[in-house]
């Protein structure tokens, strides 16, 4: 499981919930943010051709693309401690981190950033 990036637990849905029309948010909007998003990653990386999005970064981009503020730091070294996990999923957890950022549209990760990515991370741990 150390190699899957995002893991969420989903509820069974009720039936009167699948049959009532949800309104969510509408997929263009969705994917303009994405869209966005993606642009931000873009102008990071330069023209360094060898990256193309987040998920492309190599261990040694994680210090240039991916600084996190003391907070961050401290609550990524603490769920390393208390969930176990590898230098692999700590790689995972700042890419993911940086797309949720980039996301949000902020410039800089921030803690709220990294505790999301560590939620994605911690189903293989309950088991």
């Amino acid at each position: 499981m150390d190699r899957i990036d995002l893991q969420v637990a989903v509820n069974r849905l009720k039936p009167e919930e699948m049959t009532r029309q949800a309104s969510g948010e509408p997929s263009e909007s969705i994917r303009e943010r994405v869209e966005i998003a993606r642009d931000r990653a873009r102008k990071r990386f330069g023209d360094d051709t060898t990256i193309r999005c987040n998920a492309d970064m190599k261990s040694r981009h994680l210090q240039q693309f991916c600084p996190l503020d003391d907070a961050s730091r401290n609550l990524l070294e603490m769920a390393i401690r208390k969930l176990g996990l590898s230098a692999r999923a700590m790689d995972r957890i700042l890419k993911v981190s940086r797309t949720i950022a980039d996301l949000a549209g902020e410039e800089d990760i921030k803690s709220q950033h990294v505790a999301e990515a560590i939620q994605y991370r911690t189903l293989d741990r309950l088991q």
